[in-house]
């Protein structure tokens, strides 16, 4: 694995603002992300905001360290790149639409490229683990988290 892209979809039973409201709270993100250990704030916008924060996730090889900053587009989503880490680059965005009945579509993307040295070491079934958790999981953990209240 040098890359790792994926996007993943599902229809949540909540409306728009209340699945960006929870994705945007970056704050808590580990305590609904599966895989994401700690996330330490490094600046905030005026309007407080995450702006760069410096995340921990479990990539069941070992633990990765990025420092994101993010952009807003609320409440039709929001996206980060990183700036530094164990990366080579990861991008990833979520984004919201309307359905029906008060519903929201929620899109989560991310393109990872691991860079050699860690590359090698995610490699076959890994590989599919860690794509399952970082991307493939993630609408159904907001999904979760949205629809429990």
């Amino acid at each position: 694995m040098s890359s790792l892209s994926g996007s993943a979809s599902a229809e949540i039973n909540a409306p728009l603002e209340h699945c960006y409201e929870i994705a945007a709270d970056v704050d808590h993100i580990a305590e609904w992300q599966d895989g994401v250990v700690d996330v330490d704030v490094l600046e905030r916008d005026d309007e407080g905001r995450v702006l760069v924060a410096e995340i921990h996730n479990d990539a069941k090889v070992r633990t990765v360290k990025v420092r994101v900053r993010f952009s807003y587009d609320e409440p039709r989503g929001l996206s980060w790149i990183q700036e530094k880490g164990d990366l080579k680059s990861l991008e990833g965005s979520w984004s919201f639409a309307e359905g029906a009945d008060g519903a929201t579509t929620a899109t989560y993307t991310l393109d990872i490229d691991a860079g050699r040295v860690l590359g090698m070491l995610v490699r076959g079934p890994v590989e599919g683990r860690v794509r399952d958790m970082m991307v493939m999981a993630r609408p159904g953990q907001l999904k979760a988290r949205a629809e429990s209240g």
